[in-house]
């Protein structure tokens, strides 16, 4: 038996205390108030947080390994301790997409290797159906990086309509309005807000009509989380994503130099969108924080690449959304704990007990603690993707992560 103690923050309140586990099962045997003397002992300036997860990245990885040079499950899962994470969701956009039983098997064989969880969505397209066993969906509605888009939105209902009751994970962009505005001359007129406005209806739309547990991937708009908002008061079954470059950047700070750097699908938004998301999570409408992590080279973004690497930062960057954005600490452990814990829980392996994201007994003992009273400067040096850049390089966050467990072990970012 192995025990640590401290600050302990779960989504429902804050405490000094201890937390027991057993480092073989993996799992939590106790949790009581005040601090047991013989446990390890975390600081007065650390907090405990239940393992973090984020539910929206790209590891790059699959059977056809053509983009491993941006990133594979290795150095994704090692980005993801050093930002704090035990587990991950890695979307479907590969050159060979996990669209059926043999390609998600496939590609599912491959995340054996990673010292973290890893759970794959499946992606729909056009004619696919879903799959045999329960997984979660991505669908991206116009395009973005790779083909697995669609054209136009009566050909999306046309496939929807196979998957209703499932766990649908949207990425709105609507294609029409892309299409129209292919010309302009930035990213950011390229994809204008009111792209994913329209399409956040549509998706609302089938959402409510196909019975679709939905997700709202990477969301950056005012006028967008307002009819989020307004589905959900409504009983519509709907979540939502943050992104931290959505929170701590906008337009006002893009420059002809950093400009390539900050391009990603949806692009940086204005600063009322940019309060608006901050708000939105403040006021519990934005279910969770999820970087998009999406490495490419730096010779692609030198070019023009849509994507930024942001995987390593994220512990990182809770710390500057608990000392610079005021977010209460139980709300995050809420976003980044919690809800990403219950969006997996269908798909976790027997091997973590009743789940990740909580702190209790029974649970997995998998915890991500943090040092806010220590800050530091986020380096390249520092940088365990593959991808080598970081949009954060150069900036000092007001915090650092102490330590990671993952299933009752302390890890590292190898």
């Amino acid at each position: 038996m192995e025990s640590i103690a401290g600050k302990i923050v779960t989504h429902e309140r804050e405490f000094l205390g201890t937390i027991g586990f057993d480092p073989t099962t993996g799992h939590i045997t106790y949790v009581k108030e005040g601090l047991d003397p013989s446990a390890r002992q975390f600081s007065e300036d650390c907090v405990i947080f239940p393992g973090f997860g984020d539910i929206h990245i790209h590891a790059r990885e699959d059977v056809s390994g053509k983009h491993t040079y941006k990133e594979d499950f290795l150095s994704a899962s090692a980005a993801a301790i050093n930002g704090g994470v035990i587990h991950v969701a890695d979307m479907p956009n590969n050159p060979v997409p996990p669209i059926d039983d043999e390609t998600y098997a496939a590609k599912q064989a491959l995340t054996e290797k990673a010292p973290i969880h890893i759970t794959l969505y499946a992606g729909i397209g056009p004619h696919t159906k879903p799959l045999s066993k329960k997984v979660p969906y991505k669908v991206f509605m116009g395009p973005s990086i790779g083909e697995l888009f669609f054209h136009d939105n009566p050909s999306l209902e046309e496939v929807i309509k196979h998957y209703q009751g499932q766990d649908v994970s949207f990425h709105c962009e609507d294609p029409e309005i892309l299409i129209a505005n292919k010309d302009q001359p930035t990213h950011e007129t390229r994809r204008p807000k009111e792209a994913e406005t329209v399409a956040t209806d549509f998706a609302l739309y089938l959402i409510e009509k196909y019975n679709l547990k939905g997700k709202l991937c990477h969301y950056s708009t005012k006028d967008g989380l307002s009819k989020i908002i307004a589905a959900k008061q409504r009983g519509v079954k709907v979540t939502c994503e943050v992104t931290p470059t959505h929170l701590m950047f906008d337009t006002d700070m893009l420059t002809e130099t950093n400009h390539k750097w900050f391009q990603m699908n949806p692009p940086l938004r204005g600063r009322e969108d940019r309060e608006a998301m901050v708000k939105g999570i403040l006021d519990g409408h934005i279910d969770y924080l999820a970087t998009d992590h999406a490495p490419h080279s730096i010779e692609e973004k030198q070019k023009g690449t849509s994507g930024i690497s942001q995987l390593d930062t994220y512990g990182l960057f809770v710390t500057y959304m608990i000392l610079n954005l005021n977010i209460p600490m139980t709300l995050i452990a809420k976003i980044c704990s919690k809800n990403p814990g219950e969006f997996v829980a269908a798909y976790l392996p027997k091997k973590f007990g009743k789940g990740v994201g909580i702190i209790n007994e029974g649970y997995a003992a998998n915890f991500s603690i943090l040092n806010l009273k220590k800050p530091v400067e986020f380096k390249k040096s520092m940088i365990k993707s593959k991808s080598g850049w970081s949009p954060f390089e150069g900036f000092k966050f007001p915090g650092s992560i102490e330590a990671v467990y993952y299933l009752g072990k302390e890890i590292h970012a190898k």
